[in-house]
């Protein structure tokens, strides 16, 4: 009688147990997957993703999935990584169990911190990987669930992992600029770009059950996805922005609870770190999400407005992700003309005091809302509104000034001020006197002789009373400076004589 070491014995059970799974699972009969291939990462995404909501509490639900620790099959790391076959090279009946070989010598993890270190067996993975990645793509191979889970489950071994720490915690230098951090590339990029793009086209194949797939690609794979947008790499990260908009456009199921993970997030980055290297990425896919929501909106999209992008606003370093906040924030606008008086108090609540560059982006931010503000939204917030553009007209700073008077370039804006020139003209019609005369940049001047020519073709009346008050208003200060000089003069003249002067 043979007898078999208890480790080796378990091991070939498990082979034998594992193949009479996939026996079974031919035997049910299962549809061939034609794969079609996606868009590159980097290519615009054709997904139109509409809004939807299943869930009764997502909140209980990312807590929940928080609170656990996630569990992920764990494949075998001590597969021996050999020479085998192409699939297409062996016959139908075979290349179920070769299929699994595959997968399980890709779950295999290397150090890429030596290059010269198991060579062969790298280029070995790297070849597995690839031709998974067209076995997908082309859809040669029936994929039963246990060959999709066993695939899921390699994939989330090589993705999921702890992540180096960031520059800026190297350094300890927190209130560095990330700009001056060193970027990040992963080493592993040669296996991991392939793990990343066989999960792509698993995503996206239009014959990927929703039912089957769900299973292995629930909320702790949707969370773990989101935890690795603090990847410092940003190939990683655009891949990562891909996939995770593919996997919300197709998993209904899954959209609530995406909103609220990238919610809490954006809570963290908010009142904690105010670092995040894939902040970027992650209000890009919210871009598509917001386009997507149904009207008029549910007040849960209303609060996120509120409470999580109108605060992003706050951080120092906004340049890295302004562009995609502001196209969120001008969303909603458009979305709802409503939220337009909300958005502007919001913003000029978040004004920056010293930070010039961040001015810039704020005005140009503004005029983006305004494009799609009404009259009676506009009439409720421009009293603080111009009383802000007027002071960022006579800022020293030349860029500041100069991006509140191009303001006058822009039609909409131009007639939203006509219509309410009474209560805006006094507003700034000192900011304006004050550059004219004495503001140092040519071109500024140039730019508020433009601005004061428009109002007096507006209304030369109201103009020429403004400039009455303005006149009148320089008188009393001009008093107040001269009986202001002559009180000093009596003092000092009372200083220097020899009678000592007694105050009761």
């Amino acid at each position: 009688m043979l007898s078999i070491s208890g480790s080796l014995g378990l091991r070939i059970c498990h082979s034998f147990n594992l193949i009479n799974k996939i026996i079974k699972g031919m035997k049910k009969g299962s549809k061939p997957e034609v794969i079609e291939p996606p868009p590159g990462p980097n290519g615009p995404s054709d997904v139109t993703v509409n809004h939807a909501s299943r869930s009764a509490n997502p909140q209980a639900q990312l807590t929940n999935v928080k609170s656990q620790a996630i569990s992920r099959t764990t494949l075998p790391q001590d597969c021996e990584i050999e020479v085998t076959p192409m699939l297409k090279d062996v016959p139908i009946s075979e290349r179920h169990v070769l299929f699994i070989k595959k997968v399980n010598m890709c779950a295999v993890s290397f150090d890429f911190a030596d290059t010269l270190k198991k060579v062969k067996e790298k280029e070995i993975k790297r070849q597995n990987l690839q031709e998974l990645v067209d076995l997908v793509q082309c859809g040669s191979s029936k994929m039963n669930e246990i060959m999709q889970q066993e695939m899921v489950n390699m994939i989330s071994v090589n993705i999921f992992r702890a992540l180096p720490p960031a520059a800026y915690e190297n350094t300890g230098a927190i209130d560095g600029d990330p700009e001056e951090d060193d970027m990040y590339l992963e080493p592993s990029w040669p296996h991991l770009q392939l793990v990343y793009e066989l999960l792509l086209r698993y995503v996206v194949s239009p014959d990927t059950d929703t039912k089957v797939a769900k299973r292995f690609i629930d909320h702790s794979f949707v969370l773990n996805l989101l935890d690795l947008f603090n990847s410092e790499d940003p190939r990683e990260r655009e891949y990562l922005k891909t996939i995770l908009h593919r996997v919300y456009g197709k998993f209904m199921v899954h959209r609530p609870f995406i909103r609220k993970a990238i919610n809490t997030i954006f809570y963290r980055f908010i009142f904690e770190t105010e670092r995040h290297p894939g902040l970027g990425e992650l209000l890009e896919i919210l871009g598509s999400i917001i386009n997507g929501f149904a009207v008029p909106m549910k007040e849960e999209h209303k609060l996120f407005l509120i409470r999580a992008l109108i605060p992003l606003h706050k951080a120092k370093f906004i340049n890295y992700y302004h562009q995609q906040l502001s196209y969120c924030i001008t969303q909603f606008v458009e979305k709802d003309y409503k939220l337009a008086d909300i958005v502007i108090r919001g913003l000029l609540k978040y004004w920056p005091v010293t930070n010039c560059t961040k001015e810039i982006l704020f005005l140009g931010e503004l005029e983006e809302v305004l494009d799609a503000t009404q009259p009676a939204e506009f009439q409720s917030c421009m009293v603080p509104l111009f009383r802000q553009v007027g002071r960022c007209i006579n800022s020293p700073n030349f860029q500041v000034a100069e991006r509140a008077l191009f303001w006058w370039n822009n039609e909409h804006i131009v007639n939203l001020i006509a219509q309410n020139r009474e209560v805006i003209l006094p507003i700034l019609f000192e900011s304006l006197e004050k550059n004219i005369r004495g503001h140092w940049n040519q071109a500024i001047n140039g730019l508020t002789a433009n601005v004061r020519r428009m109002f007096i073709e507006m209304d030369e009346d109201l103009f020429d009373e403004c400039n009455n008050k303005f006149i009148e208003k320089q008188a009393l200060v001009n008093q107040t400076l001269q009986q202001r000089e002559l009180a000093w003069k009596k003092l000092e003249a009372i200083a220097s004589g020899d009678d000592m002067v007694m105050v009761n």
